[in-house]
């Protein structure tokens, strides 16, 4: 879903109430520790919320804003702040709880703080999307003046697909929880020596593919044409039809090979053929704690030699 251009994007209006979960530190009077007067109940958690404020400043400090111009406007931006803008850019939407999680070390006052300062300036759309008739899922997603800043400024890789605004409202959670799905496989790269180089989502790999087939005319339904389109973009054929992963991860080993890995996150909603197909096309299949026991069945009951990590 497009964005009019950054001077007149709207910002979110449950940006203002959000910054209510940052409370105000007012002043604390000192506390008096002999035995007729101990201390008022609660002092510690006061005394809790100062040190963590002063981290907090302190951090600040040490991360001052730096000018980032596009066109005649100057943005002033920290590297955490420019750090988000590059995570969520690259993955179109991000949970916030994730986001505060894998990028912020689990220091969620500062993730709000910097997705505030963010959409002051326009940069980013945060948002609280119903997901069902009892739960609410918030959300950050760029918006055009974001995906401007990083395409001019160059913060990324030339080959890496920037996304801004959603597409897929009703498949939110889903697209949300590919961020995690990374960080998990990630994990397994870095335990084995190896280094991310790039992210490609779904979107990116059916653009290209479909492009491709396009271009075979009238053979584009010829088996051994569509074969060679899907090896080129290294895919497979499986039962006439490309497969194609949520998400792939491109990676250095540590003998500096480049390689990838697909990714599928599968739902209890998923089809058994459609998880055969994905098992035979060699995707990794992930599946949310909730599900994984469902899906472990259903691949077992198809006799589909394939796991399920759980997310």
């Amino acid at each position: 879903m497009s964005r009019h251009a950054f001077s007149h994007d709207p910002q979110d209006p449950r940006d203002t109430p959000a910054s209510r979960s940052v409370r105000q530190l007012r002043p604390t009077p000192p506390d008096v520790r002999d035995g007729r007067n101990p201390a008022p109940e609660g002092a510690g958690r006061r005394e809790s919320n100062e040190v963590r404020e002063q981290h907090s400043t302190r951090d600040e400090r040490s991360n001052p804003p730096r000018e980032y111009y596009v066109r005649d406007r100057a943005y002033l931006l920290r590297d955490s702040e420019m750090h988000s803008l590059k995570e969520i850019g690259k993955f179109r939407v991000i949970a916030v709880t994730h986001l505060a999680k894998y990028a912020y070390g689990g220091h969620r006052e500062q993730m709000d703080k910097d997705i505030r300062r963010l959409a002051r300036q326009f940069l980013v759309t945060d948002k609280t999307i119903e997901i069902s008739q009892k739960k609410t899922l918030r959300v950050v997603t760029l918006t055009k003046a974001g995906h401007r800043l990083l395409k001019k400024t160059n913060q990324l890789p030339d080959d890496q697909p920037i996304y801004h605004g959603l597409v897929k409202p009703r498949e939110v959670k889903h697209d949300a929880d590919l961020y995690r799905l990374y960080q998990k496989e990630v994990a397994r790269i870095e335990r084995a020596g190896g280094r991310p180089v790039r992210v490609l989502l779904d979107y990116e790999l059916k653009r290209n593919l479909n492009r491709d087939l396009a271009l075979l005319g009238p053979q584009k339904d010829d088996p051994d044409s569509k074969r060679e389109v899907a090896e080129k973009h290294q895919l497979q054929v499986v039962n006439g039809k490309i497969p194609v992963p949520d998400l792939r991860v491109e990676y250095e080993t540590p003998e500096l090979e480049l390689r990838h890995v697909d990714l599928e996150l599968a739902t209890r909603d998923y089809r058994p053929r459609a998880m055969a197909e994905k098992a035979s096309a060699g995707f990794s299949l992930y599946g949310r704690l909730e599900d994984a026991s469902r899906l472990r069945r259903v691949l077992d009951e198809r006799e589909i030699t394939a796991r399920i990590l759980t997310l």
